[in-house]
């Protein structure tokens, strides 16, 4: 049974493409990196028509869709069952990635607990990892 979150409200990202430093794209050593640019004269600064446009704040998401992700849950990283069993309660809201310096042997067992407590995990099993629990998961069927 897939676990579903409470609510999933439509995600609106008031913009998508990065904001670029000024002149990133004329100098190898000016990274793309956001810096604010701070000159008495300086064009983006003083927002002329046609140059890149500055953060501010109200290219903020909405408070309910902050650090949402497409499936509707938000994701906590966990290392251990503890941290996991704190999610219990709050299962519909918040899925659990587990951290990538747990073990094999240490992931199966979160991945036993989260399925007892209804909890969804975002990688069970990733990387190198994938086929030796798909053996552990196929002696356990």
């Amino acid at each position: 049974m897939a676990l579903t979150p409470a609510s999933r409200p439509k995600i609106v990202k008031k913009r998508v493409k990065k904001f670029t430093r000024h002149q990133s794209d004329r100098y190898d050593k000016v990274k793309r990196n956001w810096r604010r640019p701070k000159g008495i004269d300086n064009r983006v600064r003083r927002k002329f028509k046609g140059m890149y446009k500055m953060p501010n704040i109200g290219y903020g998401s909405a408070a309910v869709t902050r650090h949402m992700m497409p499936s509707g849950f938000k994701k906590v990283l966990i290392h251990n069952v503890k941290e996991l069993e704190v999610l219990m309660m709050s299962n519909k809201t918040y899925s659990a990635e587990i951290a990538r310096g747990v073990s094999a042997k240490n992931r199966k067992t979160l991945v036993e607990r989260a399925a007892q407590l209804a909890i969804r995990i975002t990688n069970p099993t990733p990387g190198f990892a994938l086929r030796r629990m798909n053996k552990l998961l196929s002696r356990l069927c």
